[in-house]
């Protein structure tokens, strides 16, 4: 069965508290690197894998997009993210991202932030993604890196003294199933090497377009000085890429 952490009441009230969860796009760390690569929405029917919130379907729809599709397994996020949305060209869906299943080409972008490494079969999803855009469709997504996943723990190695002493990196090539302690909660994903994720894209009729390691921008690294120690390792990676003729 896949797992649904999201609707655990205590770990969906943590969730909900984050500044991420509070304040939308504008607290996402990543968000001001991610916003760079998307394509114009004008017109343009959006697929976001892993809706959560909603926030990326109604930022699309507030940029032009004609339609914007929103699926999630999560039925307490998505009850927010219809909470928060006023617009008819946006629909949620509640299912699984690995349970695609829309006509051919029926999409011109595909994106998904933060949750396709919850997602084990990263063939069969790209496999799926390609199938539902159009030729010349994007592709964009963000994950944790897999130096991020890589160790499982995602926790950093401390000196006896409290100072943080590193990053651990173990078994980056056994991929699969890792238990992480997020919130407090524990919380399965899944590792990938960089070599799958982009390989992967190749293989299934995609073009890469960028690929970006991001990092804290200069304001984050001014007014927060522990986001110092995320220069230390990459937490994220996202890629945007494009589906051929």
């Amino acid at each position: 069965m896949l797992e649904n952490k999201y609707d655990d009441e205590s770990f969906f009230q943590k969730y909900s508290q984050m500044d991420r969860s509070q304040n939308g796009l504008a607290s996402a760390g990543e968000w001001s690197t991610l916003a760079k690569l998307l394509p114009d929405f004008t017109d343009k029917k959006l697929l976001d894998l892993g809706c959560g919130f909603g926030w990326h379907c109604r930022y699309a729809v507030e940029h032009g997009a004609a339609a914007a599709v929103g699926i999630d397994i999560s039925q307490k996020m998505l009850a927010v993210a219809r909470s928060k949305t006023d617009s008819d060209k946006i629909t949620y869906l509640c299912q699984p991202i690995e349970k695609l299943d829309f006509p051919p080409q029926s999409f011109d972008i595909v994106l998904s932030s933060l949750a396709l490494h919850y997602v084990n079969d990263f063939d069969a999803l790209c496999a799926q993604a390609s199938c539902c855009l159009k030729a010349g469709g994007e592709f964009i997504f963000s994950v944790e890196h897999p130096i991020f996943t890589a160790a499982g723990a995602q926790q950093w190695h401390y000196d006896p003294d409290g100072t943080i002493s590193h990053w651990p990196v173990d078994n980056y090539f056994n991929e699969g199933q890792r238990t992480a302690i997020f919130l407090g909660e524990q919380i399965t994903k899944y590792h990938k090497t960089l070599t799958t994720y982009l390989n992967t894209l190749l293989q299934n009729s995609f073009s890469l377009r960028q690929v970006v390691e991001p990092q804290p921008s200069l304001e984050l690294l001014s007014t927060i000085p522990a986001m110092g120690d995320e220069l230390r390792r990459p937490m994220m990676l996202i890629v945007a890429a494009q589906k051929q003729n």
